[in-house]
């Protein structure tokens, strides 16, 4: 779907933002000891400066970054793809040891991935669209039984007209 096409005017049947956990701030949060150690031999300013800077970028990067994911009558958007719902064959929804199976040992390498660590649950959208290599999509989600009810596939006769 080209991105001169005009977004649906219905409400997203589904949406949600793959914000980082906490324990991501937390871990990212080891910059400031790093920085403190580098700079601080300089200067105490400047080590403290540093060490705020670094780290605030760390999360501004982190928040501007977040990806969304949304549902829609025509269209599933995952960050910045965007895929019509008529080429959706089917969708399952992954949590647990099958989540991970599904990022490793079980992962087609053909697939289009919009994966967050942070995030256990995902689900897989297998794709009919002959003319597109990719097979399915897998896309994180900490709702993932929500997440796959709404991108149900539609009518196999929408797509043939």
């Amino acid at each position: 779907m080209s991105n001169s096409e005009a977004p649906s005017s219905e409400a997203p049947s589904y949406r949600e933002r793959l914000w980082p956990a906490a324990w991501v701030f937390v871990a990212t949060a080891l910059v400031i000891p790093a920085s403190l150690l580098v700079f601080l031999p300089i200067s105490t300013t400047a080590g403290i400066v540093c060490a705020v800077v670094l780290y605030g970028a760390v999360v501004v990067t982190l928040l501007v970054t977040t990806p969304t994911v949304e549902v829609d009558d025509a269209v599933f958007t995952a960050g910045r793809a965007r895929l019509p719902r008529t080429v959706i064959a089917s969708v399952a929804p992954f949590t647990g040891a099958g989540a991970t199976a599904q990022r490793g040992t079980q992962l087609d390498a053909r697939a289009w991935l919009l994966l967050r660590g942070w995030i256990p649950g995902l689900v897989k959208v297998q794709l009919d669209d002959p003319s597109d290599p990719t097979p399915y999509w897998l896309v994180s989600t900490r709702h993932p039984d929500e997440l796959a009810k709404a991108l149900t596939p539609q009518k196999r006769a929408a797509k043939r007209s």
